[in-house]
C-alpha cells in the first residue's frame, strides 16, 4: 500500500528527511506543515524556511500555521488524511487532538540519544557538555517534550572540531537514513516501542542570544565547547572597546596558566590568546561588529591595541534574550 504522509519541519536539519520522504516508494507527502515566513536582512523581507522551498519545488501542498491548537488550524491536517505524520524540528508542540489524527501515530526524528537532551536544542547541548557521542532517535511522539516512546536510535561521535552546523549537517542525514528504515517497519507491526528511561532525562532547552557571552572566568576548555557550540548562532561573543567581537573559532590550551586578569589578551605564536580562569584560549577566527569575519593574524593587522587589552563580560539584560 502507498503510505499517506504529512511532513512537519522547518529548518536546513529537516530537509534530508523530507527529501528521502519524497523520492521513497510506497510513499506520498501529502502535505508539509512549517513555520510561517520569518522577516530577514534590512529589508525585513519574509523569508520561507528551507522545508517550504523543498516542497514548493516538489508541488507539495504547504500548510503554516502560527498555531495547531484550535480545531479551525487543525483542519487542514484532517482534510490531508494521514496515514502517519513524520517530524522534524518542526518547532511548535502537537496538542493531542492532532497527536490523534493518524492511525499510525507521530514519529519524530530528535537529533540527540534521548533521554538525554531533551529540547530544542540538543545539539549545542550536546557540544557544550563535552559529550563524545551524540546521535539521533525516532520516537513515537506523546503531549510531552520529546518523552515518548523510542522506536530506533543511532549514535554518531562528535569530533573534536565539530560545531553545531556540522555536527547537525551530519545528524540531518543520519536521522533521515534512520527513518526511512524505521517507517517501514512500524508500519508492518515489527518495533515494539520502548519507554524511556527518566531518571537518564536530561534537557537542552531554546537558545537565546545572551547564552552566546562568554565568562573569562570560566575554564579554556568551556570556552572552547562555548565556541564550538554557538556556530552558527548566537556565537559566542565578548566585547573589546565597548563593540561586540564574536569568537568564531578557538582552541584551549587547558595547562598553560600565565599571570593576568581573566579576559587579558596576550601574544600567541603570531596571533593571540585570551587567559582564561583555568588555561588559556587560542584565538583562530574573530568577527567585529559590523566587519567580516577574519583569521586572527589578519584581524591583528587592523586592530591596533588589541594584544594588553582587556576584553569585557557583559551585564546580561533582557535586551539580549
Amino acid at each position: 500500500m502507498t503510505v499517506r504522509v504529512v511532513f512537519m519541519g522547518t529548518p536546513d536539519f529537516a530537509v534530508p528527511t523530507l527529501e528521502r520522504l519524497l523520492h521513497a516508494e510506497d510513499v506520498q507527502v501529502v502535505g508539509v506543515v512549517t513555520r510561517p515566513d520569518k522577516p530577514k536582512g534590512r529589508s525585513k523581507k519574509p523569508v520561507p524556511s528551507p522545508v517550504k522551498e523543498v516542497a514548493v519545488q516538489h508541488g507539495i501542498p504547504v500548510y503554516q500555521p502560527r498555531t495547531l491548537r484550535t480545531p479551525e488550524a487543525q483542519e487542514p491536517l484532517r482534510a490531508w488524511r494521514p496515514d502517519v505524520i513524520v517530524v522534524a524540528a518542526f518547532g511548535l508542540i502537537l496538542p493531542k487532538a492532532v497527536l490523534d489524527i493518524p492511525p499510525y501515530g507521530n514519529l519524530n526524528v530528535h537529533a540527540s540519544l534521548l533521554p538525554r537532551w531533551r529540547g530544542a536544542a540538543p545539539i549545542p547541548a550536546a557540544i557544550l557538555a563535552g559529550d563524545e557521542e551524540t546521535g539521533v532517535t525516532i520516537m513515537l511522539m506523546d503531549e510531552g517534550v520529546d518523552t515518548g516512546p523510542i522506536l530506533a536510535q543511532r549514535a554518531e561521535p562528535i569530533l573534536p572540531d565539530d560545531t553545531s552546523e556540522t555536527l547537525s549537517r551530519r545528524l540531518a542525514y543520519l536521522g533521515a537514513d534512520l527513518l526511512m528504515d524505521t517507517l517501514p517497519r512500524w508500519l508492518r507491526g515489527e518495533i515494539q516501542p520502548q519507554p524511556q528511561d527518566e531518571r537518564q532525562a536530561t534537557y537542552a532547552p531554546m537558545l537565546k542570544k545572551k547564552d552566546g557571552w562568554i565568562d573569562w572566568h570560566r575554564p579554556a576548555s568551556y570556552i572552547e565547547r562555548q565556541v564550538r557550540a554557538y556556530v552558527p548562532w548566537p556565537t559566542a561573543m565578548t566585547r573589546w572597546k565597548g563593540r561586540v567581537l564574536k569568537i568564531l573559532r578557538a582552541r584551549a590550551h587547558p595547562h598553560i596558566q600565565p599571570e593576568g586578569i581573566p579576559g587579558t589578551v596576550i601574544p600567541w605564536d603570531k596571533g593571540a590568546a585570551v587567559i582564561t580562569g583555568e588555561g588559556v584560549l587560542e584565538l583562530q577566527e574573530v568577527q567585529l561588529a559590523g566587519k567580516r569575519a577574519l583569521p586572527i593574524h589578519a584581524f591583528l593587522r587592523g586592530a591596533r591595541g588589541f594584544i594588553g587589552s582587556l576584553l569585557e563580560g557583559h551585564e546580561r539584560t533582557t535586551s539580549d534574550a
